[in-house]
This record gives structure tokens, sequence and C-alpha cells, in this order.
């Protein structure tokens, strides 16, 4: 997993304000730069074994309509629909991302079952999702887990890659080594309308 590094200081000179300055690692966006206070989590991408363990996870199958909120270049609505053939949603505040996640269903041959749009994640419905996926952060799907146990019908699953959803706790855990060598924790909660929020 890359880790994001930001520090900021400010420095003060003589008769004027101070001034603020924020120096992040190289490659990452601070969420100051796409929509100030409105980005939940930096963008990652998915290494691609882990996708596929988070589908199994979730268990998807032709029958399912999965949103990933947050999706970045698209990986996880595309290899549900190339490899499940489930209908997907995507979306994420990036317009860069998205036109990289159309291509990539074009690319894919699965632009009918996928479709891509730019919105913050907390005003999507979510409410004909059978399977939400997750690579976020934990204040992000604290803020979320509300939304998803008002919207979502019982028996929807919810797949998270290493983030946790506070106090809730999830139906399933698995940890396991990818093919990077790195150790990952998947999380697996079902909607079923009780969920504390």
């Amino acid at each position: 997993m890359i880790v994001a590094a930001f520090a900021t200081f400010a420095l003060a000179l003589p008769g004027a304000a101070a001034i603020q300055f924020v120096i992040h690692s190289p490659g990452v966006r601070s969420s100051q730069e796409e929509a100030p206070g409105r980005k939940l989590a930096p963008y990652v991408p998915t290494p691609h074994d882990v996708v596929e363990r988070m589908l199994e996870l979730a268990r998807v199958t032709s029958r399912d309509f999965v949103v990933d909120l947050g999706c970045g270049d698209g990986r996880i609505p595309i290899a549900a629909a190339k490899k499940y053939g489930a209908r997907a949603l995507g979306v994420d505040l990036d317009p860069a991302r998205i036109e990289e996640s159309k291509a990539g269903a074009l690319r894919h041959g699965v632009s009918q079952l996928v479709t891509f749009r730019i919105q913050h994640l907390l005003e999507v419905d979510v409410s004909e999702a059978t399977v939400v996926a997750l690579y976020l952060s934990s204040s992000a799907n604290r803020a979320l887990r509300p939304i998803l146990t008002r919207q979502l019908k019982p028996g929807a699953r919810i797949v998270s890659h290493t983030f946790g959803m506070g106090d809730w706790k999830p139906a399933e855990a698995e940890t396991w080594v990818d093919a990077r060598g790195e150790t990952r924790t998947l999380y697996l909660w079902r909607a079923d309308g009780t969920a504390k929020q």
C-alpha cells in the first residue's frame, strides 16, 4: 500500500501575513487539489489480485449490481462485469479517472454493463446496489456507514479493502499475502437493516 505523506507549515514574514505551504509525496494529490474539503481518500489503485479477492469475498454473480465508491481507474467495476457479467457503476470526483475508467471499459468490451460518473461518494444513491466496494479510509467508511445501512436492501454486501467501519463488526474478514508480498485485509458486511448507525 502506498502511504501518502503530507506536511503543512507556515512561514511568517515581517509585516506580512503567514504563508502556508503544503508538501506531499510525489505522485499523490492532496485533498486540497481536487474539490477542497470534499475528497475523503487519496487515489491509490487496488492491485488486480486484491480486486479479484474482493469480488470473490462478496460472491459477485451476473445478477449483481456492483457500485464502487471512489472507483479510481474503474478496475473493480470492469472486473465485476468482465469476469461475472455483473452490471456495475463507478463514481469518482476526478474527471481524469472517470475518462480512464470509460476507456478501460471500452477496451475490455464491457461498456454495455458498466457506467462511470463524476460524483461525490456521499451523494450516490446506492439503494439499487447489491454489492458496494470500498477502498477509502476509516473516516470515509464511517461517514458512509449510515448511508449504506439506510439505503441498502437486506442481503446487499459491502466489501472493503484494508479499512473497517467503526464498531460495525464484519460478517467476514480475511487476511492474506498478495502477489507483491504485502499483507492485505478484506472485510465483508451484509446489510440487514439492523446495523448500528
